[in-house]
């Protein structure tokens, strides 16, 4: 891979580095292009505030988590040893920071303090057919289905979101989580059966534009993360 071009902002340059994977992104931020980080959080600004507001439950604290997650990642990028791919290690990063502020403020009992059972639920499958009335209402069904989606228990939304809303597979949601697949499995049945069949069925597709990371909030973490890491890379002490 050639070196990028770094003459114009990076966020302009995006549209043109489909091709360019994030492993390849990385590689370059190792040999000291921080400025490239930026294209790695754009990639993924919105499954990691998902993964982090799963967790919290509130949007100022999932931005914070977002920003400790991504300069702990861009610190510690020599420990990515590339065994699962990079989206899955930095939703775990930014997974097992949000924990951690989650279980200062004690507001989440420990993942391991539930035992799931082999119970499996099987929802009514969903349509996505709407009717007049449906599609008229739904802005309102999306904010419910939101609403619904928050009062589910932490452990239940947690894989609900990564499995559902950012459509990480079985193991890239057991492996950000540190369970088994197993686990994934159950939690997402019974996340499921919680959420009333009607609504579940009536909001359809829906579903992946919940809790959608817009360009102000993308723009403002990516700023705050960029000066932070550039202060990093300028000062190698801080990397020790």
């Amino acid at each position: 891979m050639k070196d990028l071009d770094l003459d114009q902002p990076v966020a302009l340059a995006l549209a043109g580095l489909t091709a360019i994977t994030d492993e390849e992104v990385v590689a370059q931020v190792r040999t000291g292009n921080a400025a490239l980080f930026e294209i790695l959080m754009r990639r993924h600004n919105q499954r990691v505030y998902r993964a982090a507001r799963a967790i919290l439950g509130n949007d100022t604290e999932a931005e914070d988590v977002m920003q400790e997650a991504y300069v702990r990642a861009f610190t510690h990028l020599d420990q990515f040893e590339n065994r699962a791919k990079f989206s899955t290690w930095l939703t775990r990063i930014a997974v097992h920071e949000a924990l951690a502020r989650a279980r200062k403020s004690k507001r989440l009992e420990s993942l391991d303090s539930e035992a799931d059972s082999d119970i499996e639920v099987r929802p009514e499958p969903m349509s996505s057919a709407r009717n007049p009335e449906e599609q008229m209402f739904g802005a309102q069904m999306k904010a419910l289905l939101e609403s619904a989606i928050d009062s589910l228990p932490d452990t239940y939304r947690t894989v609900f979101v990564l499995r559902e809303l950012e459509e990480m597979s079985t193991a890239e949601t057991a492996e950000a989580l540190d369970v088994t697949e197993e686990v994934v499995k159950t939690r997402l049945h019974r996340a499921r059966a919680m959420l009333q069949t009607d609504l579940y069925s009536r909001v359809g597709s829906s579903t992946p534009d919940a809790f959608e990371f817009h360009l102000s909030r993308c723009d403002r973490v990516v700023n705050a993360v960029m000066t932070r890491i550039l202060m990093v890379a300028s000062s190698p002490k801080l990397l020790q």
